[in-house]
């Protein structure tokens, strides 16, 4: 006999109007990574959640300026390796942003704000999918960790080591990186290296002394041009100058220059390739010298059989919730899944809700897509083994 539809069931379902309302709470607290104080206003919030719900909180303070770092883990008596969910508090955005060009605000399916959609909504959701489960009186067959840090936009420099050490622990690592166009998630990205060139010339007056003169600013073109020809489409291979200083004054012939440099790479042998390249430069000037600091800041995450089978089970998890998943081949974008996959775990990410304008003043997630996404977290919490 089937159950008469017509009576009200007591049992909780994922409401995609209460996510928001989550989501909304830690978007309101503003957190640049350069603040920490700021930053630890949603470590605040978020140490709170997870303590209610009677996980073991762990709470590593921050260094160097940066806010501090929360892990949140479920019993694990036996010390069997479990599922490590990888998150960020932090945003590119200061503090006011909010109030002034990029309004927290609802548009119909869209809801605009700083960091809202990388990615505050998408280290909300397995909260509240974990909460969800344990409404239902249901577990997770793992232990997992919750781990969220305070300064990926800025490439991790004081989480990897906890990031590696978690990873180590994992069978899995899921990712809360904002979804890609479409709401597909990521199965690779490509491995990001940095680095800081400093040119120093000889400095003469630019109308009396020309020619006693050697510009830095000058050789600067020059390796602009060498960089640029490095670019190469058909490997995924790209180089950027982005940011350059220097120079006295205009009627000064300038002694020196900086410039920072970004490369992506989709292998690790051409990281390597890269990095050696860009770190051999010479200057081409003569009584002018060309000095090259960094290296890879994330490796790449390169798709395995692995990562590829928990895409394929995360497909069935979300098809349950009526959701239809796809992967991209790669993203330029690094993440701090480039560490954990480096390490051969296999790492799902771009988790995170869907939406646009990552890192702009129209940053914005689709309202649809919480619904959907929170119910593959829950199917995934519960059903990864």
């Amino acid at each position: 006999m089937s159950p008469d539809s017509s009576v009200p069931s007591n049992t909780p379902k994922v409401d995609p109007e209460d996510i928001l309302e989550g989501i909304l709470d830690w978007v309101e607290a503003e957190s640049p990574t350069t603040d920490a104080a700021a930053v630890n206003k949603v470590a605040d919030k978020v140490q709170d959640l997870y303590k209610d719900l009677g996980l073991a909180i762990e709470r590593t303070p921050g260094r160097d300026g940066f806010g501090d770092i929360i892990r949140a883990r479920t019993a694990n008596a036996s010390g069997e390796k479990g599922i490590l969910v990888l998150c960020h508090i932090d945003t590119v955005h200061p503090v006011g942003v909010k109030d002034g060009e990029l309004k927290i605000r609802r548009e119909g399916d869209e809801i605009y704000g700083p960091g809202i959609y990388d990615m505050k909504s998408g280290a909300y959701l397995p909260y509240y999918a974990y909460r969800h489960l344990h409404r239902l009186g249901g577990t997770t067959k793992l232990p997992v960790t919750f781990l969220y840090v305070s300064e990926e936009e800025v490439g991790s420099p004081i989480s990897q080591e906890i990031i590696e050490e978690e990873a180590r622990k994992a069978k899995y690592v899921l990712v809360t990186e904002p979804a890609r166009d479409g709401g597909k998630v990521v199965v690779a990205r490509k491995g990001v290296g940095r680095f800081v060139m400093k040119i120093t010339g000889r400095p003469a007056h630019a109308g009396a002394k020309h020619e006693d003169g050697r510009s830095a600013i000058s050789e600067l073109a020059n390796q602009i041009r060498a960089i640029d020809a490095m670019v190469d489409y058909e490997r995924g291979v790209t180089t950027n100058v982005g940011m350059i200083s220097g120079g006295t004054a205009v009627n000064v012939v300038a002694r020196d220059v900086v410039a920072e440099i970004d490369l992506r790479v989709l292998t690790k042998e051409d990281g390597e390739e890269m990095t050696a390249k860009i770190l051999g430069l010479k200057a081409l000037t003569p009584d002018v010298s060309v000095e090259v600091t960094g290296g890879m800041n994330r490796p790449p995450f390169e798709a395995t059989e692995e990562s590829l089978k928990l895409f394929e089970h995360a497909k069935v998890c979300a098809a349950e919730a009526g959701l239809t998943l796809e992967a991209t081949e790669s993203t330029g974008g690094g993440s701090d899944g480039n560490f954990t996959a480096a390490l051969g775990v296999p790492t799902l990410d771009g988790l995170g809700a869907d939406g646009a304008g990552a890192h702009t003043l129209e940053e914005k997630i689709f309202f649809s897509s919480l619904e959907p996404r929170a119910k593959m977290w829950v199917r995934l919490l519960e059903t990864l083994e």
